[in-house]
């Protein structure tokens, strides 16, 4: 004991089912104790180093981000923390409140996202814009929320063809005119230089 406090010894295979917690993401939890019984500490080691290693940190912050998102939207558009799996119900009120027609909305204001998700979005810091969010950030989300479920071992609704049907037609209506990325494009004289090195 050090400083008068109790020292607590835990068994290895309750050491090392704690240790999987920090791979949650990537194991299935509902098999943690039997998983914990067959790896051994290196094991466990490897796979979190392999986790780390083989996602990148952008790739991770990223899908932190998107997580973080995606549990205050259901919270605030359901009223009850992110489910897992997903219905298909909820992944469709997803596009609907982030891919919507601003000239629609100015006609019904109950069209895409309600006010007061939006606010609570706002208030959490978690929403900027006042329109509809950008296509390919509707789509980084669901695919981050559908590799989340692949990690957790259970089947999303990211699949369903009403669901893909939806996103397609959201963003095909999408009023938003396709910019470049780079204002300052490459350029066939620049690419035959590139090339000729």
């Amino acid at each position: 004991m050090k400083g008068g406090a109790p020292a607590f010894h835990l068994d290895l295979e309750t050491r090392r089912a704690l240790q999987l917690d920090a791979l949650a993401a990537i194991l299935p939890m509902d098999r943690r104790d039997r998983l914990a019984e067959l790896l051994t500490d290196d094991d466990v080691e490897t796979l979190k180093h392999l986790a780390r290693e083989g996602m990148g940190e952008n790739s991770l912050r990223a899908l932190a981000s998107d997580l973080t998102y995606l549990e205050a939207w259901a919270d605030a558009a359901a009223g009850q923390p992110l489910p897992w799996p997903a219905s298909e119900a909820l992944a469709l009120k997803f596009v609907a409140h982030h891919l919507w027609d601003p000239a629609k909305r100015d006609v019904d204001p109950r069209h895409g996202v309600p006010v007061e998700v939006a606010e609570s979005l706002r208030a959490e810091g978690l929403l900027r814009s006042d329109g509809p969010h950008a296509p390919n950030t509707v789509r980084r989300r669901l695919a981050s929320w559908s590799t989340l479920h692949r990690w957790k071992g259970i089947e999303g609704p990211f699949a369903a063809p009403s669901l893909r049907s939806a996103l397609r037609l959201a963003v095909r209506a999408s009023p938003r005119p396709r910019q470049r990325k780079s204002k300052r494009a490459v350029t066939r004289d620049v690419l035959d230089r590139l090339i000729a090195t």
